[in-house]
């Protein structure tokens, strides 16, 4: 889910992240420049499928529109081989359409399977064609589901979820792509990929993860960025900002929630022993929002008054959703992160404010928990929130919870996975990628082993999905290409980042559970002033 979420923050309709490749690649070793013929391959259907059809047509390339509400735009793409396999699941009525773009000259010997965004499961051709011109064999799936916020295939003619759509979109459909382009690679190339690659972020982050965790020898490599994993525990989650504002009757305003968040980075900022503009730990910081009680606020010309009430919302949209026993159920929105993201707010036709919900998880509980897309989310009470929390688990977490730790098998099929997420991800909690991290250590005996072939990157003042779409920039890809192709484990991941000043800062995220610190001395705008070290659990 790259952009998509972010645009949505920005008030224009979700757009949930594309996940965009961030480097070419030299051929990999034993790979020739190849040209394709674009002839249509022979496919075999992956086992529980039949192959509607197959079709293959060469494209010209030049400037790729992407589709759907995400758009965006990728030019000079060299000319490719699309093939298209259309699959269907015996029973299920489905249609799912498996891309393959091949280059015609030129191919890079890799094959890079790219992810999807909130409820589309693959890619719109943004990602297809910046692979193509970075001269991977690219791939990607449909799913038999629509665009991101299509959710028209959730619920039956009975009024019940669509069980095989549901699977299709959280782990089959991604497999069956590794099988089918694996097998059109060969064809039209005559070999096979030398390496395979999946590529994803938010949706696509959680694909990765379950590419590893259900199907390990898929690929050799998975970058799976801000994951939505844990699916059906965060997406109730990330609904509680709404309830909180609802039962409490307080809906404090854009500029309102800009002054807490402001306050808690600077007061936190000095934390990683220098002031440079972020705040590399906020899982630490422990800013009181009550300290801005009483402090004016100017929004659009009108001076404000912070509130207890406005205090005490922040503070439970913070701490994140409890049980009404006050049991935690999972974490809040990260300290830093904008509020807007999940707690919007808009302006009623009384002139009342009223929340605004972000349309993830409102689709998922009106569709997939009470499955009636007229339900009143601004009814929930805290206890019936628990009620729904606790749903979802029962009813879908072993469907796309996408929280197994044990990464086993794809530790001993030599796959190596790599992510990085946002500190400042206003739509999916941090701190959920961490937990699961730390149960993957439970499960696999400790830090180091899973350092083997998992590694996991917290990148500072940085949004959903935002690390290469403007909030900075690192090489992920080149790193784990490093990592599989020449056993080169990134100890740091170098990257641009922007800080809550605007200003470049180079840094060397640390991999966790090491967290950056000043070194005393040196240029706080500079990676050398600063080291990783370890931070006491918490």
């Amino acid at each position: 889910m790259r952009r998509v979420l972010t645009v949505l923050a920005a008030g224009v309709p979700l757009a949930a992240a594309v996940c965009l490749p961030t480097a070419s690649a030299a051929p990999a070793e034993g790979s020739a420049a190849t040209t394709t013929a674009c002839s249509t391959p022979s496919v075999k259907a992956p086992a529980g499928t039949e192959v509607e059809s197959v079709t293959a047509v060469r494209q010209e390339g030049g400037t790729i529109h992407g589709t759907g509400i995400l758009g965006g735009v990728v030019s000079d793409v060299p000319a490719f081989c699309q093939v298209t396999v259309t699959l269907t699941h015996p029973g299920d009525n489905d249609h799912a359409r498996v891309q393959t773009w091949l280059p015609d000259q030129g191919w890079n010997g890799r094959l890079q399977a790219i992810g999807g965004s909130a409820y589309g499961a693959g890619d719109n051709g943004v990602g297809l064609g910046t692979a193509v011109k970075d001269g991977y064999a690219t791939t990607t799936t449909d799913a038999g589901v629509g665009d991101v916020l299509d959710t028209s295939w959730v619920l039956n003619s009975n009024g019940q979820v669509n069980a095989g759509l549901l699977k299709n979109f959280a782990s089959r459909s991604q497999h069956e792509a590794a099988v089918v382009s694996k097998q059109v690679v060969g064809s039209v190339y005559g070999k096979r990929a030398a390496y395979a690659y999946f590529n994803g972020c938010s949706t696509g982050g959680r694909q990765g993860y379950m590419e590893a965790q259900r199907y390990p020898d898929d690929y050799d490599g998975i970058l799976a960025n801000a994951p939505a994993i844990n699916w059906d525990e965060f997406e109730v989650a990330t609904l509680w900002p709404q309830v909180v504002m609802n039962n409490e009757k307080t809906y404090p305003t854009p500029c309102e929630f800009e002054a807490f968040t402001d306050a808690a980075v600077k007061a936190c900022d000095p934390l990683d022993g220098v002031k440079d503009g972020l705040v590399n730990d906020p899982a630490r910081c422990d800013f009181d929002p009550r300290r801005l009680i009483g402090t004016k606020v100017v929004c659009n010309g009108e001076e404000l008054t912070i509130t207890a009430a406005d205090a005490a919302v922040v503070r439970k949209i913070w701490d994140g959703p409890r049980d009404t026993s006050g049991k935690k159920l999972w974490s809040g929105v990260p300290i830093g992160a904008n509020l807007k993201g999940l707690a919007e707010t808009e302006t009623g036709t009384d002139g009342t404010a009223k929340g605004k919900p972000f349309q993830v998880p409102a689709l998922w509980v009106q569709l997939f928990l009470k499955k009636d897309p007229s339900f009143d989310l601004t009814k929930i009470t805290y206890s019936q929130f628990t009620e729904l929390f606790r749903q979802s688990q029962a009813e879908y977490d072993k469907i796309i919870g996408t929280d197994e730790p044990d990464l086993s098998a794809f530790r001993n099929a030599g796959g190596k996975l790599l992510s990085w997420h946002g500190q400042a991800d206003q739509y999916i909690p941090t701190q959920g990628t961490v937990g699961y991290r730390k149960q993957v250590e439970q499960k696999l005996g400790g830090t180091k082993k899973v350092d083997d072939f998992y590694r996991l990157f917290l990148v500072p003042n940085t949004v959903h999905c935002g690390l290469n779409m403007g909030d900075g920039a690192t090489d992920d890809l080149g790193a784990l290409r490093a990592w599989v192709e020449q056993g080169k484990a990134p100890k740091t991941l170098p990257a641009a980042l922007i800080n809550i000043n605007g200003e470049q800062v180079n840094r060397d995220l640390c991999a966790y559970p090491g967290v950056s610190r000043y070194k005393g001395h040196g240029d706080p705008a500079a990676a050398s002033s600063f080291r990783c070290v370890l931070q006491p659990r918490y």
